[in-house]
This record gives structure tokens, C-alpha cells and sequence, in this order.
């Protein structure tokens, strides 16, 4: 292995200089843009401490997240080893702890800060515990910051005894969780598509965290010249391309829902400083390509400095990037004061869509709403499954096209159910949203069931080293023989998640809860898709998994389940209270029919269209169990041709032959036996002799 020549930079250096030029960069900005200096005549502003102080703690706190997510990215995804942590990533683990931190105290110190910020008080008169606890309680900004306090707090605790990859990953979930809870506060919640605006900020700052993060601590290893650089940097550089495309995808979202308008771009501070991030993205795009091309190959030949030097450089490139998103978030976007919002658009996140008409069907395919969610998610499983299918013919395997088209058009109905015009009128009309209900619950799934993705993946995934860490393929493996997945996977809790949740969600207080938070609703949805796929995938997929009862046994599970639906949709019809009938009277639809009718409506949509796809069903599994019954006979048949001596049915076979052989065998003739003559009764029989009786008698 070649020695590289030089002094590599310690590693106790790069990560604080790239938080300074974090910090130095967003102080800049705000300072040259007059942020931080300008006073509204009239009004108090906050002091010079909370001023300073503010951007300076929000920039620590985003790198402090940044560096935990990717130590434990590190530790889970990138380095080779087992299962139990070795040295290495052991202390990669105390890394992630310190950084952990960091972060609650950043977190505690910004939350500290925004509340003098928000009341135009010093420091000093709003850290008694009542006002802080106020702050927390009813305010969303101080909520947020709470849960980043408190997600950081416990990772700092936990993280020095995690020994294992599982603890590992769950510290891993929960980091990402305690990073998205400011995504929906701040700009992201106010702007008039703030579905759109907190979606696409969630998704930025995980790609931004992975990205950055990831490249940080490899920039770490290869300092510290610790081993598996050569496979970390591999598994880093496919995972970097999909958060390149998340941060540019979600950052264009962001920029279109907080622009009114193109010229906003180039005459306003806000659009100058998207302008700045963009080119900064630009540049790291061609760097990663540069990366990819040039500086990948020379790691097998134990060449470290170009990658070194390399990612250096990208490294303080990001971290001003990551300034200019401090300042981007301290900086008003245009129209920040014009007038507010309607309560319809607060709630909503749009205005009130016009009324449907004497063409329904019409504004259901014209009004669309754009949700990155769902569109950057939908558009990643195409693609991934599309170069899966790619991967299969390049090596010359074949792949049912019937599967593709599956997959690809319960995509389509993904986009059709949460997009078009089933979304916009699915907030404000009970009826479209149960028929949006129906469509991801009991639609959708068939078709992508019906893909079987699970074995497309594991026909194409790399399968890891032999004692390396567990890639895709072996995690993918693990989960679908896990005793969890044996479960919920069980026909009978397959069935009972697939009733109950719908019984759950519309007869408690839950469903009003969920409409009216845009998380709660994505959640909502997410989950209906969930149950249904579970349960279609325990009756007709095709995929590998836990063991399924016989095709008669899954036709059972299905006649039995489906009554229940009906039961559901029936007392939907038959209820007199509206369900969630305070998010209908506050979204204040003024047109179109009356709430009770429209609750009939749903119900008579669920009622009438969950029949369709059972029918469907039905037929799918009876054609399976056709197929499945001819590739039967077709295997004995193979057996039988081969004469396989493991084949029962063959020993059997052979077993009536030999007993048929035994049988036809000849035998040696026997002589019968002579019958026994038996005299007839007078014939020379001697006279009887009489009893001697005596003189005496």
C-alpha cells in the first residue's frame, strides 16, 4: 500500500475551521445585507447581544445536527464490520456524543435567543422559568427548538453505550427526527403553499445533513488513515448523488414558494441570497462529479491526498453554504408584508378551489397541488426501479414486463391520489377524501404488490463481503425475516390493521387532529398505503417473505375481512355526527352540498368502490392459484424425466413396480397332498366284542 507524502491536516482542525467559516459567513451576509443593523423606526428591536448571538447559535446548532447524522451514518452505513462496533466505530460513537451535545446546548441557547428576538427584550429578562415555559408550550418556534434540545440531550447520554449497528440505526432515526421539527415554523409554515414550503425544507435538511455530514467524518477518516476508506467512500458516493438531487429538488420547491415572482430573484435580498446557494450548489455538484470520475479511483491504490484535498475543499464550501442558509432564514421574503392570509389558506395551505359544478369528474384532473413528498418519493421508485430492471437485462436476465408496468402505474395512481385535484378537494369535501382514501388504500397497492420490487431488489442489490457490514440486500433480507415482519405479516393482524385503522381514524378524534397539521395528514395517508399494502401482499404478492397460508386459506382471509369494510362504509352512511366536523366548519366551504350529505356521499364512495378491488382480487389470486398448481405438475413432471431418487412420488412409484415384479415372478410347482381315505362305516369292520360281565354281577 503506497505511504502518502505530506502532513494531512489534524482532524481536531477541520471541523471547527469549517464551523467557523460557517459562522463567519453568515454574519457576514447579514451584516452586509444590514440585517443585523437596520431598526424599524418606532419600534424596539432586541439588543446587540441577541442580535449577534442569534444567527451564531441557529449556524452551531445545524453543524452540531450535520455532524451527528453523519458519525452515525458512519457507524451504520459506510465502514465495514459486524454487527457489534469494533474500535473504530466505537469511538466514532463518542464523536457523535460529543457533537450531540453541542447541539442541545446550541439548541437551548437558540431558543433562548429567538424568544429575546421575539419579544424585543434582553436576555436577561426572559429566562425566568415561567416565561420560558409559556414560550415552550404554546408556541410553535419553542417547541421546535424543545424537541432539538431534547433529541440532542439524549443522544449525548446514550450514544457512549451503544455497542451494536441496531442501537446505532435507532440513534440514527432518531437524530433525523430531532432535525425536522423547525421545518415547520419560520418561513416554511407562513408561506401560502406551506404544505409544499414544509415538505421541501423537511426533505433539505436531511439531504443537507447526509451530504454534509457524511462527507465531514469520511474527511475524518481518511485524516486519521483509519481503515475501510476505500469501501466507505464507494457506499458514500451512491448515497450523495440521491441527496444532491433531494437538497437541488427541495431547494427549487422552496425558492418558487417563497418567490412571488422571477424578477424577485434578481431585485430582492431574499432572491440574491438563493441565487448565492444556487451557484454554490452548482460548483459541489461538479466537484462530486470531479469526485467520482477522478479522485474515487486513486483510493485503490492507497493514494489518500487527492481525496483529502478534494474534500476539504467541498467541505468549507458547504459550511458557507450553510452560513448563507443562517442569513436566508434570518432575511424576509418578498411580500413578507402583505396582507394575511385567509383562515381557508392558513389551514389548507391554498386558497378555496372553485366549486366542482355540473362536471365533478372535471376539476378532479385540472386542480393540482404539488407535494415534493410525494413526487420526489414516487419519482426515486421509478427511477431505482427502472435501473434495476436496466441492471437485469445488461447481465442478460430476464424480467416480466407485466411487473414493470405494475409498478409503474400504481406510481401513477400514487401522484393521481396525493397531487391531482383528489388532494386539493380531499381537504375540503369529506367524500373526495374517502374516495382518495379508497384509492391509496385499496388501489394502489394491488399494482404495487403486484411489482414484487422486494425481488427485483435482491436479484440486483451487491451482496455484502463476507464479515462486512450488512448493505442493502442483507438489511433488506433482515427485515423481511424478521420476527416483527412474521407478525404484522400474520393474515390475521394483517387483516385486523387493514379494518381497525379505518374504524380508529374516522370514529375518534384523531382524524380532526390529522387535517390539521400537514405532517399529520401526510402521516395519514402514508399509513392507509401501508396497511394496504401489507395486506394485499399477504394475499397476492409475490414477493419473498414470512411463510403465507395455502391460496384456499388467503381466499378465506379475504371473503371474511371484506364485510367488515362494507360494515364500515354502512355506518358512515347511517351516522348522524359529522365526523370531524370542526375542521369542515373552520375550512368554511360554502358551496356544494351540506356536510351530512356529503358524509353519505363518502360512505356510499367507500361502500361502492372497495367492491371493485376485491373483485379484482379475487381474480388475480384464482389466476395465481392456476399457475401456481400447473408449475406443480410441471415440477413433478421434471422429477419424474429425471429420475430423481429424492422424489417421493418416484420411490413411491417404484415401490408398486417392484411389488407388480414380485408378483409376475414364476414359482416352482408343489405337490398337493394326498387326501386322507376315510372307510365307509360296514365296510371290514371287525365284530364288536361284548363286555366281559362277570359271575358275580
Amino acid at each position: 500500500m503506497a505511504v502518502d507524502a505530506g502532513r494531512a491536516p489534524s482532524p481536531s482542525l477541520l471541523l471547527p475551521a469549517a464551523l467557523l467559516t460557517a459562522v463567519a459567513t453568515a454574519l457576514l451576509v447579514l451584516w452586509a445585507g444590514g440585517t443585523v443593523t437596520e431598526q424599524v423606526p418606532g419600534i424596539q428591536g432586541p439588543d446587540a447581544l441577541t442580535t449577534w448571538a442569534l444567527p451564531v447559535a441557529r449556524t452551531v446548532a445545524n453543524a452540531a445536527a450535520v455532524a451527528v447524522i453523519g458519525a452515525l451514518l458512519l457507524v451504520t452505513v459506510l465502514l465495514p464490520g459486524g454487527r457489534r462496533l469494533d474500535k473504530t466505530r466505537l469511538r466514532y460513537m463518542t464523536w457523535a456524543a460529543f457533537a450531540a451535545a453541542v447541539w442541545a446546548a446550541a439548541s437551548a441557547a437558540l431558543l433562548v435567543f429567538t424568544l429575546s428576538d421575539l419579544f424585543a427584550r434582553p436576555v436577561g429578562q426572559v429566562l425566568a422559568p415561567d416565561v420560558l415555559a409559556d414560550f415552550v408550550l404554546t408556541d410553535a418556534q419553542g417547541r421546535s427548538y424543545a424537541l432539538m434540545t431534547g433529541a440532542g440531550a439524549v443522544l449525548a447520554t446514550v450514544c457512549p453505550g451503544i455497542g451494536t449497528v441496531r442501537g446505532a440505526r435507532a440513534a440514527l432515526l432518531l437524530a433525523v427526527a430531532g432535525l425536522l421539527p423547525p421545518a415547520f415554523t419560520g418561513h416554511s409554515a407562513g408561506a401560502g403553499n406551506h404544505d409544499a414550503a414544509v415538505t421541501g425544507l423537511a426533505l433539505h435538511l436531511v439531504g443537507v445533513a447526509i451530504w454534509v455530514g457524511g462527507l465531514a467524518l469520511l474527511l475524518v477518516v481518511a485524516v486519521r488513515r483509519d481503515a475501510g476508506l476505500d469501501t466507505a467512500v464507494r457506499r458514500f458516493s451512491a448515497l450523495a448523488l440521491w441527496a444532491f438531487v433531494a437538497v437541488a429538488a427541495s431547494g427549487v420547491v422552496n425558492a418558487v414558494v417563497r418567490l412571488p415572482s422571477t424578477a424577485d430573484l434578481f431585485t430582492s435580498r431574499y432572491g440574491l441570497l438563493v441565487l448565492l446557494k444556487t451557484v454554490a450548489l452548482l460548483v459541489l455538484g461538479a466537484l462530486g462529479r470531479w469526485h467520482r470520475q477522478r479522485v474515487l479511483p486513486t483510493l485503490g491504490g492507497g493514494s489518500r491526498r487527492p481525496f483529502i484535498r478534494l474534500a476539504a475543499g467541498e467541505l468549507l464550501l458547504m459550511a458557507a453554504a450553510m452560513g448563507l442558509a443562517t442569513a436566508l432564514s434570518r432575511t424576509p421574503p418578498p411580500g413578507a408584508g402583505a396582507p394575511s392570509l385567509s383562515p381557508a389558506e392558513e389551514l389548507l395551505g391554498f386558497a378555496m378551489p372553485p366549486p366542482l359544478g355540473d362536471f365533478p369528474w372535471t376539476p378532479l384532473f385540472t386542480e393540482w397541488h404539488f407535494d415534493p413528498l410525494f413526487a420526489f418519493g414516487t419519482a426515486a421508485a421509478a427511477l431505482a426501479y427502472l435501473a434495476a430492471v436496466r441492471k437485469l437485462r445488461t447481465r442478460g436476465d430476464r424480467w416480466p414486463v407485466g411487473r414493470t408496468i405494475a409498478w409503474l402505474a400504481g406510481l401513477a395512481v400514487t401522484v393521481l391520489a396525493t397531487m391531482s385535484g383528489l388532494a386539493v378537494y380531499g381537504k375540503v369535501m369529506f367524500s373526495v377524501h374517502m374516495g382518495q382514501h379508497m384509492i391509496l388504500a385499496m388501489t394502489v397497492p394491488i399494482l404495487l404488490v403486484l411489482g414484487a420490487p422486494a425481488t427485483l431488489a435482491l436479484r440486483t442489490l451487491p451482496t455484502a463481503a463476507k464479515g462486512g457490514t450488512a448493505g442493502p440486500r442483507e438489511l433488506l433480507l433482515a427485515l423481511l425475516r424478521s420476527r416483527y415482519m412474521k407478525v404484522i405479516s400474520h393474515p390475521v393482524v394483517a387483516s385486523v390493521l387493514f379494518i381497525a385503522s379505518a374504524f380508529a381514524v374516522y370514529y375518534t378524534s384523531l382524524f380532526e387532529s390529522l387535517m390539521r397539521s400537514h405532517l399529520g395528514h401526510t402521516v395519514m395517508l402514508v399509513h392507509f398505503l401501508a396497511v394496504g399494502l401489507l395486506f394485499f401482499w399477504v394475499i397476492i404478492g409475490v414477493d419473498p417473505g414470512p411463510r403465507r397460508p395455502p391460496y384456499l386459506g388467503r381466499l378465506f382471509v379475504l371473503i371474511l375481512t371484506m364485510p367488515f369494510h362494507s360494515w364500515f362504509s354502512i355506518s358512515v352512511m347511517s351516522s348522524t355526527d359529522i365526523i370531524g366536523e370542526g375542521w369542515w366548519t373552520d375550512v368554511g366551504r360554502t358551496w356544494g352540498v351540506s356536510l351530512a350529505e356529503d358524509q353519505y356521499n363518502g360512505g356510499a364512495i367507500a361502500w361502492a368502490t372497495g367492491d371493485i378491488p376485491v373483485l379484482i382480487t379475487t381474480i388475480i389470486l384464482a389466476a395465481q392459484w392456476v399457475r401456481s398448481d400447473a408449475r406443480e405438475a410441471r415440477r413433478i413432471d421434471r422429477r419424474i424425466d429425471r429420475g430423481d431418487a429424492n422424489d417421493p412420488l418416484a420411490a413411491y412409484n417404484a415401490y408398486l413396480a417392484s411389488l407388480h415384479a414380485r408378483d409376475r415372478k414364476p414359482r416352482l410347482p408343489v405337490a398337493a397332498p394326498v387326501p386322507k381315505r376315510t372307510p365307509p362305516p360296514d365296510e371290514d369292520l371287525p365284530p364288536a366284542r361284548s363286555p366281559k360281565i362277570s359271575e358275580d354281577s
